[in-house]
């Protein structure tokens, strides 16, 4: 079945669709390099998958599958690449981070691996089975590794951070090596990539659900003030007027005659042209206070208008 027409064809649209999956955070390192800076972007992922592709790779030479080894070839530069971009432009403290994450696990935990299974396991089938389980349980825990995004967009009801095509050709992929591992009987290639599948349409669904959010109902506030009306500031201003009046003891009477000699009529022209007046009482002539000055109410501060966001 290794030689089969089918299996090969089948072989190398996996290793298309892979390397199309390797090559989605192009634009992303294209952006560090032309910013000079990584921004908030983290190394794990690129670390994580760059183990992948060791692991698979070493079970490929052991299996001799060749087209398993050629796109696990490839991951590995690519992912070598990206985490030395990374390293040139991040921060001290992440590219410190970085390097103490490659050494342990790409290196120190790797080589361990390869060293235990060459030289502690002599028999040939039992170290393809080792290496074949350890490539399969690390593939799981990469497929997992999207539930935190899951959950963000459920959260968020936005696919902003799940690029449709990258989840697109995950997905094909997936259905593509599950289809190879079943063809080539290896299932510690098709075990993986069942989970892979389920994350995949899964992913595929969100998109369909939030593709477009509505934003029914979401208000946002429009940061330029607005002046108040001129009517319901004189009106605002005379009912604070009438309230200090009325607390300093004087009673406001609806008088013919005010305290400066003008009737109603000229009242009404004052308040049309915008001049509050108190009515007060008239003491006798020998008596005539000295009015303290109406102290000006503080000016009403601007109103800020909401629009609702259809």
């Amino acid at each position: 079945m290794a030689g089969s027409p089918l299996v090969f064809a089948v072989g190398i649209v996996g290793n298309i669709l892979s390397f199309l999956v390797i090559l989605a955070p192009v634009p992303t390192f294209y952006r560090v390099y032309k910013r000079k800076s990584t921004e908030s972007f983290q190394s794990v992922p690129y670390a994580m998958a760059l183990l992948s592709a060791m692991l698979w790779l070493y079970y490929a030479l052991l299996t001799k599958d060749l087209l398993l080894l050629t796109i696990n070839v490839v991951g590995c530069v690519v992912e070598s690449a990206y985490l030395a971009i990374y390293i040139s432009y991040a921060p001290k403290k992440a590219t410190a981070f970085t390097v103490k994450l490659v050494a342990i696990m790409n290196v120190g935990l790797y080589g361990v691996m390869v060293a235990v299974l060459q030289l502690g396991v002599k028999d040939g089938e039992s170290r393809v089975t080792i290496a074949g389980a350890i490539g399969s349980a690390f593939a799981l825990a990469v497929f997992v590794a999207p539930l935190a995004i899951i959950r963000q967009v459920i959260r968020t009801k936005s696919v902003e951070f799940l690029p449709f095509w990258l989840s697109f050709f995950l997905t094909i992929s997936a259905v593509v090596w599950f289809f190879y591992g079943l063809l080539m009987k290896d299932f510690f290639v098709a075990t993986p990539n069942v989970l892979g599948l389920l994350f995949g349409l899964a992913q595929m669904s969100l998109h369909l659900v939030y593709k477009n959010p509505k934003k029914k109902g979401a208000v946002s506030e429009v940061l330029q003030a607005v002046p108040v009306d001129d009517e319901k500031n004189q009106v605002q201003l005379q009912q604070q007027q009438q309230q200090q009046s009325e607390e300093a003891g004087h009673v406001v009477v609806p008088a013919t005659i005010d305290a400066d000699g003008r009737d109603d009529d000229q009242d009404k022209d004052m308040q049309q042209s915008g001049v509050a007046i108190v009515n007060i009482p008239l003491p006798p002539p020998e008596e005539h206070p000295v009015m303290p000055p109406l102290e000006h109410p503080a000016p009403l501060p601007p109103m800020r208008m909401a629009v609702e966001v259809v």
